[in-house]
């Protein structure tokens, strides 16, 4: 019977043992977090965790300004990463940052800039060389240094346009810009003043021994009884940059009705570009076109210009007027041009606006003087909806050729002209149509190197 009692009570202590194991069992389990059955969802953990530690963020593309806050719920609209396979959605949410939201509005396109508007600022850095020093590209003629005037304020000025900044001009990185490329200037004197100007800006006025004429290759040798070749080309070895100006007053092929006669009349050919521009485009990179100035009855006559249209003497009397035959010249010539540019892909081409004359109380042959020498007499600043050139303007319109618009910029500039000053200090007809360079024509060429 005893024996009976302490079986029994032992079997009451086994039992609690292993009640109290299998407790300890069921306890261990919940803190471990796996006991569930097989109808139940565990919650995921990574459910609304901070996205640095998700498994569905897009680590290669988030940064830490993307996640600003270790907040698990940041108060800006979670994105969620768009599926694009047919499997259904996963149970959590990520967050990504490489799916644009749709309501998101595009930054503004940049616009080109306007170098016509803008206004003429003192600069103690100006000029960017030395009238005295660039003599082996500067025409005497036109580097005022060297006469008698003594006002140099027209110098220190440089162009800013409205609502941007133009680059400031540095030789060394414009030529590595223009490596083994070929600039051509063409057109009258003023086209020459220009080639001149960048000739200095690019040498900083300086002899540079090592830069070559190669004239030659373009033809422009000396002919008989010519004062000077119809054009100047040079070559810069470190970089093979060409620069070359053509003497072309019209922008039309000009041919003698009589070559064996030297007294010959020419044929003004209104519907045909120069032949230089025929014979050359496809050595060009960047071609800076003008006329204007030769257009008018004395040049005609003193030249021996007769127009002509389809090969034979004009009989149009509209064109037979000389403003709308230099128009139709240079609609034609432009025209020409851009039905050019597609099979010649690397070349940009810019016709340059009028330059202005300052011609005040008659004209060149009649005593018009330009001799003021107070900087900007009528204001400093351009602010134009179209050009002051409006035939320019026009040819342009439509087509891939860009206009180097100068021409209101350069009104503002009547004290910059070579006016009454002459080498040697001989008086004369005062010239309000050339530029003094240093000088106004230098902001030309910047503003070309900045669209180029």
């Amino acid at each position: 019977m005893r024996l009976g009692c302490i079986n029994g009570l032992r079997f009451k202590h086994l039992m609690l043992a292993t009640l109290a194991f299998f407790m300890l069992f069921l306890l261990w389990k919940w803190g471990k977090g796996t006991y569930y059955g097989s109808g139940v969802l565990r919650p995921d953990p990574l459910f609304f965790t901070d996205p640095a530690n998700s498994k569905f963020v897009d680590q290669h593309t988030s940064t830490e300004a993307d996640f600003q806050s270790a907040n698990p719920l940041p108060p800006s609209v979670v994105k969620v990463k768009k599926q694009v396979t047919g499997a259904p959605p996963p149970l959590t949410i990520g967050y990504s940052v490489d799916v644009a939201d749709e309501n998101e509005v595009p930054p503004p396109e940049k616009k080109e800039c306007n170098y016509r508007n803008g206004k003429w600022v003192f600069d103690s850095l100006r000029p960017l060389y030395s009238g005295f020093g660039c003599k082996r590209w500067l025409s005497e003629r036109w580097s005022c240094r060297l006469t008698q005037r003594t006002d140099f304020a027209y110098e220190n000025f440089r162009w800013q346009p409205e609502a941007c900044e133009m680059p400031e001009f540095e030789a060394s990185l414009f030529l590595r810009r223009m490596q083994d490329k070929t600039i051509a200037y063409v057109g009258d004197s003023l086209g020459r003043q220009m080639f001149e100007s960048m000739m200095c800006m690019v040498t900083g006025g300086k002899q540079r021994p090592d830069v070559e004429d190669v004239g030659a290759e373009y033809g422009f040798v000396l002919a008989p009884a010519a004062e000077r070749p119809d054009g100047l080309a040079y070559r810069f070895p470190s970089t093979n940059t060409t620069i070359l100006y053509h003497l072309s007053s019209t922008l039309c092929e000009l041919e003698p009705l009589d070559p064996s006669d030297r007294a010959t009349s020419y044929a003004m050919h209104l519907d045909r570009p120069a032949a230089f521009l025929k014979n050359n485009l496809h050595r060009f990179h960047a071609l800076i076109l003008n006329t204007g100035d030769h257009w008018n009855e004395w040049n005609l006559r003193s030249n021996k210009w007769e127009m002509y249209l389809g090969g034979a003497p004009n009989s149009n009397r509209d064109i037979a007027v000389i403003r709308n035959a230099k128009n139709f010249t240079i609609h034609s010539v432009i025209k020409w041009l851009d039905a050019q540019l597609p099979h010649h892909p690397q070349l940009k081409v810019f016709y340059r606006s009028l330059s202005p004359r300052h011609f005040f109380n008659g004209d060149w042959n009649t005593g018009g003087r330009c001799d003021g020498t107070n900087p900007l007499p009528r204001g400093s600043g351009v602010h134009r909806n179209h050009s002051e050139d409006a035939e320019a303007e026009s040819a342009v319109r439509g087509t891939r050729i860009g206009l180097l618009d100068v021409t209101a910029l350069s009104r503002l500039r009547e004290e910059g002209h070579v006016s009454r000053y002459r080498i040697g200090g001989t008086q004369g007809v005062q010239d309000c149509l050339h530029w003094c360079l240093p000088g106004v024509p230098d902001t030309w060429n910047g503003i070309l190197a900045a669209k180029l």
